[in-house]
């Protein structure tokens, strides 16, 4: 008589994060041996070297088999080869497409063509990482940005949608993408001093104020409202009234400011709002436009940081700047309040963003 058993034969497949993590960074498989053996790994444990490499061949020969369902991330999700719960399943997703700033602050402006993948020594070695890290940044960078580029709708939303990442990372991406539609002039010399995480900011400003993300699923928000821009024209008239634009700004600050910086309000208010207004009035110019970044810092922060401002006293400046603006007859007969609000707003983010002192 036989008894009846069930059997469950299981290849549910083992991720060591560590592992995983050097194989992102792109080491070797004998450098990833040899930084577990001196992270004491084998004394924890009672491995030998041998051991520890056998586990590390093990994980990369599973990490490379894996990489061609990662380039797809969905592929990951109904594939039945690897047995992998749900958190690996997004660990690994995550990991993947993880993105180094100082990596991705070197591509940043750079075509993403295969001719400029060939030419990526100069990225690795700018930023200190390893050339196959950043071989992977910068092909994930070029799969999103053709993947989403003409998808309509959220850019962020349609990134997570696309490639199963987390908020915080696919804002990231978001941010990539949008300054590569735009073609934001990034890699001047003179804006070397600016971080990924501050270009990261301005984007998000700009992605949020000045694009057609407000009107409706159907538009973009990696395309630029061109009827603001356009609009954008008309505060030319607040130069007609500078005095009493300034008058309102002096009352307000004085008690306010550091009187060094109040004392430079006072010489170069004319210098600051020209400067303000002018670069509005020529947004609507694409090549204007792909320059903000650097007319930012040439027309804007330069005469700041000349003049010793604190970026507290800054920050209340272009406070009282628009507001006070608000509070003059000449924008609201103009109807152009709204338009003046959506401008310094984005203005405002960026200069406090930028100035570095």
């Amino acid at each position: 008589m036989y008894t009846e058993v069930d059997v469950f034969v299981s290849n549910y497949t083992l991720i060591d994060p560590e592992i995983y993590q050097l194989w992102i960074e792109g080491c070797s498989s004998s450098e990833a041996v040899s930084t577990l053996h001196q992270r004491a790994i084998a004394k924890q444990t009672g491995a030998s070297v041998e051991l520890i490499a056998s586990d590390v061949l093990d994980h990369y020969r599973t990490f490379a088999l894996l990489e061609r369902l990662l380039t797809v991330p969905s592929k990951l999700s109904e594939q039945m080869i690897f047995q992998i719960d749900e958190a690996t399943k997004h660990m690994l997703i995550e990991k993947y497409y993880e993105l180094d700033d100082a990596v991705i602050r070197e591509l940043l402006g750079r075509k993403l063509s295969s001719r400029h993948r060939k030419d990526l020594d100069e990225v690795s070695e700018r930023s200190g990482a390893p050339l196959r890290c950043c071989r992977r940044q910068f092909d994930n960078v070029r799969r999103v940005f053709k993947a989403v580029e003409e998808m309509p709708g959220n850019v962020v939303a349609n990134i997570r949608t696309t490639f199963l990442l987390s908020e915080p990372l696919a804002k990231k991406y978001g941010a990539v993408v949008f300054i590569a539609c735009m073609r934001f002039e990034t890699t001047k010399r003179k804006l070397q001093y600016l971080s990924f995480n501050d270009f990261y900011h301005c984007a998000q400003a700009i992605m949020v104020s000045w694009t057609y993300s407000c009107t409706g699923p159907e538009y973009y928000d990696t395309e630029m409202d061109r009827e603001f821009l356009l609009e954008l024209r008309e505060l030319r008239i607040l130069l007609d009234k500078e005095k009493e634009h300034k008058h309102l700004i002096c009352m307000r600050l004085k008690p306010k400011l550091l009187e060094k910086s109040y004392q430079e309000l006072e010489l170069n208010f004319r210098l600051y709002t020209r400067a303000l207004v002018g670069l509005a009035c020529n947004l609507h110019r694409g090549r204007e436009l792909r320059s903000l970044f650097i007319d930012l810092l040439e027309r804007c922060i330069e005469p700041l940081r000349l003049g010793g401002w604190p970026k507290t006293d800054l920050a209340q400046f272009l406070c009282a700047y628009e507001q006070c603006a608000l509070q003059m007859d000449v924008l609201r007969e103009a109807d152009l309040k709204s338009v003046w609000e959506r401008y310094m707003r984005v203005i405002a983010q960026c200069l406090i963003t930028m100035y570095h002192v």
